[in-house]
């Protein structure tokens, strides 16, 4: 049987490459002023950005290595489910860990002074806001995330069944 790969699943796995690249170099690969491994490696032991960056690389890796084993076919309801809920579930962390305490002040006194440490000399391009601001290099793998999401539903929601002759 031949694939026939969308638009919306290369773009899906074009996202999930950039957010695995994300989580490989954003506390190990100076990047100019979109991250500051200096203030990062202070901040956090060895053993915990190892932990982090393994635990980050495999998550992406399993929902990259998914679309990739079912691209341009029919997902089965278990990978449906498991490509829906695991990002939502991830974007649910970034969202307690980022957008809730920068936009509603939740969480955000115990954050504050971990973030200013390691991200404070990052580039960010939103206002400071309770204390915190979500930095660039951040707010492009937040971003990303949740376009993978969308695509997500969205080939779920079009993925016409194919008739075998």
């Amino acid at each position: 049987m031949t694939r026939k790969i969308r638009i919306s699943e290369r773009l899906l796995v074009v996202g999930y490459g950039l957010i695995l690249f994300f989580m490989i170099v954003q506390d190990w690969v100076p990047l100019g002023k979109l991250n500051d491994i200096q203030a990062i490696a202070a901040e956090k032991s060895t053993s915990e950005l190892l932990f982090v960056t393994l635990s980050g690389v495999i998550q992406i890796a399993l929902l990259m290595g998914l679309v990739l084993l079912f691209i341009g076919k029919r997902y089965p309801l278990w990978a449906k489910l498991w490509l829906l809920i695991h990002p939502a579930c991830l974007f649910a962390g970034v969202l307690f860990a980022w957008w809730i305490p920068y936009l509603f002040g939740v969480g955000a006194e115990e954050k504050v002074d971990s973030y200013v440490r390691m991200f404070g000399d990052t580039h960010s391009f939103l206002p400071v806001m309770n204390g915190i601001v979500p930095n660039t290099l951040h707010t492009f793998f937040h971003v990303t995330l949740a376009i993978c999401i969308l695509l997500t539903i969205y080939i779920f929601c079009t993925n016409r069944r194919e008739v075998l002759s």
